[in-house]
């Protein structure tokens, strides 16, 4: 399995750069990991279409492993896009945008 930093900065890992176009659904898998000295107020994800959100805790560092089903049906190199975004307790707000590429099966 490829894993993919998805920011030189570390703010998190996905599993493989590539998903299969299968049915049912395949997935993607990897982990998050965000830091600030100042504290995290808000963390959200989003692949494709579905965008989930977390609560920073004001904690200085957030790591959590994701799962995210990808819908059946996309072609052959379709990128889907994937989008972490964060806020820390003072309001600044940090976003990072790539992508996986969608494979035959």
């Amino acid at each position: 399995m490829t894993r993919l930093l998805v920011a030189a900065c570390g703010l998190g890992l996905i599993d493989s750069d590539t998903i299969r176009s299968t049915t049912p659904n395949d997935t993607l898998t990897g982990s998050v990991r965000v830091t600030d000295p100042d504290g995290l107020d808000s963390i959200w994800l989003q692949v494709d279409t579905t965008r989930v959100g977390v609560d920073g805790l004001f904690e200085t560092v957030f790591e959590r492993p994701f799962r995210f089903g990808v819908r059946s049906g996309l072609t052959p190199s379709t990128q889907v896009p994937v989008v972490l975004e964060a806020r820390d307790v003072v309001g600044f707000r940090s976003r990072l945008d790539t992508f996986v590429t969608v494979v035959a099966p």
